[in-house]
This record gives C-alpha cells, structure tokens and sequence, in this order.
C-alpha cells in the first residue's frame, strides 16, 4: 500500500508552487497533464512506496512545468493555462486530505504579487539539490574555547 508524502502548496497568479517532502526519494515520477492533474511517485528511503495525484483547480501547460529533486524535497513550479488567482488548490470544494497544506514560506497575496522578489518565489529549479552550501545546513558557530584562548 502506498502512502502520501507532505506537500505544501503555494500560487501566483501565474503559477502553482508544489513542494513535496521525501528525504532520499528514489525512482521519482512526476507528471502533470493539461486538464490539471498532477501525479507524483518515489520510494523512500525505507523502501516505502509514496504516490499522490492532485486534480488541481485548473488547467495547466505541462511542457511549462518545472521540477527540481532535492536531497530532502522536492521542488515543482506548475505553469497555469490560464492567469488568475485560484481560489483552492484543487478542483473540489471538499476539505483537502491532511498532507496537502499552504507552505507559508512561499505564499504570497494577491494584492502583494507585484512586490514578490521573483518569478519562482524565491526558488531555484536548477542544480540537483536543495542545499546551497556544503555544510550540511548546519549554522556555522566559532569555536568559543579558541575565541577564549583556551
């Protein structure tokens, strides 16, 4: 049986931000066809299979969608058909399942568009992994008992 990784959601007016949580994902397959449904697959790192499809709230433009797969995430920018703010992120009016949630880090109003940093809210689609830097997303610290002379 399959289960359901986290992902959050975010939009512009013309497009759709999909970041899915899988540390170590294998055997990735992401597809997204016209009529705005969006199928995600991977293996964990467990062996645990994950899949997810999405009817979003409209259509889009599969050949304008980008994906990046990260070491930890993720990462897929969904071109929409048709410019507009949408009202949920998917088609139907029923509560979303519990996995799918706003990713606050990339939301953005729509009166607040026009002052947005970039096109792709802030996210790189290029590269092979989510990290910027080589030290392991540690936050760097001084070693006291040196600074100390100790």
């Amino acid at each position: 049986m399959s289960r359901q990784p986290e992902v959050l959601w975010a939009q512009r007016s013309e497009k759709v931000y999909l970041t899915i949580s899988l540390p170590d994902a294998k055997d990735v397959s992401l597809k997204c066809d016209a009529d705005g449904v969006f199928n995600f697959s991977a293996i964990g790192v467990n062996g645990d299979s994950f899949s997810v499809t999405l009817q979003l709230y409209g259509n889009v433009i599969p050949e304008r969608c980008k994906t990046n797969i990260g070491s930890r995430i993720i990462l897929c920018s969904i071109q929409k058909e048709q410019r507009g703010w949408w009202p949920r992120i998917l088609k139907s009016e029923e509560k979303p399942a519990p996995y799918l949630k706003v990713d606050w880090n990339k939301w953005c109003d729509e009166d607040d568009e026009e002052y947005s940093d970039s096109d792709d809210g802030g996210v790189a689609y290029t590269g092979d992994d989510d990290e910027s830097s080589d030290d392991g997303g540690m936050l760097y610290l001084p070693d006291l008992e040196k600074a100390r002379g100790n």
